[in-house]
């Protein structure tokens, strides 16, 4: 979702949200709401989306480190990088798209985590020293660093790029805060997924790329309600388990 800044959240919220219902009303609303996102998207990039994806691409070989450079100094100037995450669904499609993401969204992180722990700690700690949740957290990573560090990634309680900083002021390994970083996938796989459907949106309301049957949009739709609700479930799971962890 890389994201990558996911799902907005209050800074000074580091509590749990309680699990979602799973009724199935509740996942089709999610699907409707993503599919009516993507479309409104759409409409509102008009011809960015197509002009910055032939800039990008007229990088040549060079693209997708550039791309990966541009979202990594991103994620360490507290940069929401939820825009540079759909476009790079736009232009790289799904698979390159989290590839590129998820490693420069973990080099970030870790460059993050990094100043964390040495020039920016000041500032950081006064930044988290009104959220008193964060202890408890802080206790949690003590016990099981990795596991906790990867359920904060999986769920988007604390913001991305907060979470980056505040976690180089606890006792995790660096091993450990880098290895977690796998819990990023499936936020940055529904956010380049997501950003792809707008890219080709945007293209076929602009008379480009290949014209696409009803079937293979269908299908295509069908995908993005997928990964919608299994992002949501994978969220739920963590959070609850979080909660449990942290008492």
């Amino acid at each position: 979702m890389a994201d990558v800044d996911r799902t907005p959240a209050s800074e000074a919220d580091l509590d749990p949200a309680p699990p979602a219902t799973g009724r199935p009303g509740l996942r089709l609303a999610l699907g409707a709401v993503a599919l009516a996102a993507v479309v409104l998207l759409a409409r509102a990039a008009g011809d960015e989306i197509p002009r910055f994806s032939a800039w990008v691409g007229s990088l040549g070989p060079l693209a997708p480190l550039v791309f990966g450079a541009v979202y990594a100094v991103a994620v360490v100037a507290f940069v929401p990088a939820s825009v540079l995450t759909l476009a790079a669904g736009a232009i790289f499609g799904v698979a390159k798209g989290v590839a590129i993401v998820f490693v420069a969204a973990s080099v970030g992180a870790c460059m993050a985590f990094a100043l964390a722990r040495s020039v920016a700690r000041g500032a950081i700690e006064r930044r988290i020293s009104t959220q008193p949740r964060f202890a408890a957290v802080d206790r949690a990573i003590a016990r099981d660093g990795r596991r906790i560090v990867f359920l904060l990634r999986l769920s988007p309680v604390i913001p991305f790029n907060l979470l980056n900083y505040a976690l180089g002021l606890t006792r995790v390994r660096f091993a450990d805060y880098a290895l977690a970083c796998i819990g990023m996938l499936p936020g940055t796989l529904l956010y380049v997924y997501t950003g792809h459907a707008i890219g080709l949106a945007a293209a076929a309301a602009g008379g480009a790329g290949r014209a696409r049957t009803p079937t293979e949009w269908a299908l295509f739709a069908v995908g993005l309600v997928a990964t919608v609700v299994a992002t949501a479930l994978v969220t739920r799971v963590a959070r609850r388990a979080l909660a449990e962890a942290t008492g």
